[in-house]
């Protein structure tokens, strides 16, 4: 195997949200001279486009079809008591599913380093276990912990008093609570394979690459050195033809990929672009059938997918559930934003955008009662908001995007090291580097 060749496993949630910028960043990465292949469930391979990415399954007895889908459905559902513990539950499950499979897949595939999402353990545990230089990837807000930073699921307000030092403590210790489940199979395996299960050691030390600009994330003051923000990892996509134009000027609104079947919300959307003189521009991820659509107040244009790099630039706002790629390229184009935040670290982004300057803030509930409206209105007539999401998108552009963050995992992994990939013994289990 030659240098050139080295073999980079890519470990993360089997989300679109996470997936494709990863694959942005593996495509950088193979067209710096790498072999970059994303290793999960085999449902996951309709997430990976045909192109420099490869995708291996698990090839494991639980990676049944219709699992994916399984998951999916907590994930849609995600809030309440019930909801929240679901799903949390089965992100634990998707985690010890890949601490099982993956010492063996990525042996198999004879892999060099490992590049974590910072989302999910098991990539880090895993590349320890096999003793495989990895860094870590961070797709959406920064996850490292700050007393002065609130937990990165609760739409909280930057508050550096001793009073929010208070409420960030308490914050985090429900949030551990909650994920006590995750954190128990994290440390079971870790044991298991004689490793320090301290939650520190879940982040490289060689590098964490973000995709977050630093503008957008609250003040910190504990980065580790390996830390890098940076723009969004992004593969071009093809350029947005619009079936016709009426003179109004255009919003975009989308709800990510597992919220799009909120057939009420889309219509809130619509129906207040539609009370500005605007035409909604609707992305519902494939959740909404062709009578819901056409239920749609407006006339907006609807799509289950647009191309969002070439349909924002053409926009003069958007009306976002705060997921974090949507955001990110939204303020890419310097689109000012109307957030609806629901679940996962849409709150705490939402926090981010509102003390930046670049959106306004509106709950689902005060969306269904009508509140987009007025939110819309004030982004569109007070500059300030767009004053704010150009600001943002000065700092992206010249962060470099993927192939920068490419150029600093291909170092970060390889400058210092003589990688060699990881099998796993025949004798006794224990992982050892191949000669």
């Amino acid at each position: 195997m030659t240098v050139n060749r080295r073999h980079i496993a890519i470990i993360a949630p089997p989300t679109a949200g996470h997936i494709n910028p990863l694959v942005a960043l593996g495509t950088s990465l193979v067209e710096a001279g790498r072999r970059v292949t994303i290793v999960h469930l085999a449902d996951v391979a309709s997430l990976v486009p045909n192109g420099g990415v490869g995708f291996a399954a698990l090839d494991h007895p639980a990676d049944c079809k219709g699992l994916l889908a399984a998951y999916y459905r907590k994930l849609a559902q995600p809030s309440g008591p019930v909801g929240l513990t679901r799903m949390i539950r089965g992100t634990a499950s998707m985690t010890e599913l890949l601490l099982e499979a993956l010492p063996a897949a990525l042996s198999k595939l004879g892999v060099d380093a490992v590049l974590a999402d910072s989302v999910e353990p098991a990539g880090a545990l895993v590349a320890r276990h096999l003793r495989l230089p990895f860094v870590t990837a961070v797709t959406g807000l920064p996850l490292l912990r700050e007393p002065m930073v609130p937990p990165p699921f609760l739409g909280w307000e930057y508050r550096p008093t001793a009073a929010g030092l208070r409420r960030n403590n308490g914050g985090y210790a429900v949030s551990d609570l909650l994920m006590r489940p995750i954190a128990k199979v994290v440390s079971s395996y870790a044991r298991r394979w004689k490793l320090d299960p301290d939650p520190r050691h879940q982040w490289s030390d060689r590098l964490h690459v973000a995709q977050c600009p630093a503008g957008l994330d609250f003040p910190r003051t504990a980065l580790p050195p390996s830390f890098r923000y940076g723009a969004p990892w992004r593969l071009d996509e093809p350029y947005v033809d619009l079936p016709e134009d009426d003179g109004r000027p255009l919003i975009f609104c989308s709800l990510g990929s597992l919220q799009g079947a909120r057939r009420s919300l889309f219509a809130a959307m619509t129906a207040a672009c539609a009370a500005v003189g605007a035409r909604a521009v609707v992305a519902h991820g494939g959740g909404l059938s062709e009578a819901e659509v056409t239920s749609l107040p407006g006339r907006p244009l609807v799509r289950a997918f647009w191309s969002q790099t070439r349909i924002l630039p053409k926009c003069s706002a958007a009306i976002l559930h705060g997921g974090f790629n949507t955001v990110l390229d939204a303020l890419a184009a310097g689109v000012p934003i109307v957030a609806v935040p629901l679940a996962f670290e849409q709150p705490a982004t939402a926090a981010r955008l509102k003390r930046i300057g670049a959106a306004r803030i509106v709950s689902p509930g005060e969306a269904d009662k009508g509140g987009l409206e007025a939110a819309l209105r004030l982004v569109l007539s007070d500059p300030s908001y767009r004053h704010a999401a150009n600001l943002l998108a000065a700092e992206m552009a010249g962060a470099g995007g993927a192939a920068e963050a490419a150029a600093l995992v291909d170092s970060a992994l390889f400058d210092d090291v003589d990688a060699m990939p990881a099998r796993l013994s025949p004798l006794d289990g224990e992982p050892a580097c191949a000669a």
